[in-house]
């Protein structure tokens, strides 16, 4: 058994569309190497910042993100090689593993795909697009249907921008 403990750039394109780890990012790897019969099964966590915008309010989001990964890189010639494709199973290739897939998966299926800035997020005003965080509580607009507004004359009330009629 070996341990690795490295920090690394973060590859392009590490996430979702909303949220992800930025390229060159660091990301640290705590790694336990085991060399097994069928070839070299990598264990551990990787661990790293990720960073994105609410899918509610679109308020920036940074937190922290750690995955647990393990995986099998099967060795040239073995039976585990020979009888799995090339995508079920890691190979090693000259004596390297390229950890980078087995990191993306794992990175990428921790990701929520409808992140939050928080869970009770109340999101975007409807009408003017405004963060609902940032306005009054009695923020509202006040707009009638226009398939309304004859009733709204029959009862003697108006909308905003009509003048009162008195009811016959």
């Amino acid at each position: 058994m070996r341990a690795v403990q490295r920090v690394v750039p973060a590859p392009a394109e590490l996430g979702l569309q909303l949220i992800g780890v930025p390229e060159g990012a660091d990301l640290t790897l705590d790694l336990r190497l085991e060399s097994v019969s069928e070839g070299v099964l990598v264990s551990g966590t990787v661990s790293g910042e990720v960073t994105g915008e609410c899918a509610r309010c679109l308020a920036d989001i940074g937190e922290s993100l750690t995955v647990n990964i393990q995986e099998l890189f099967a060795y040239a010639d073995s039976a585990t090689d020979e009888t799995t494709d090339e995508d079920e199973v890691g190979r090693l290739q000259d004596d390297m593993i390229d950890l980078e897939p087995t990191l993306r998966d794992a990175v990428v299926l921790a990701l929520p795909v409808n992140p939050l800035c928080r869970e009770d997020c109340p999101g975007l005003c409807s009408e003017c697009g405004a963060r609902w965080d940032d306005l009054p509580e009695d923020h509202s607009h006040e707009q009638i249907d226009p398939r309304w507004a004859k009733l709204g004359k029959l009862t003697g009330s108006s909308g905003p921008d009509e003048p009162a009629e008195p009811a016959p």
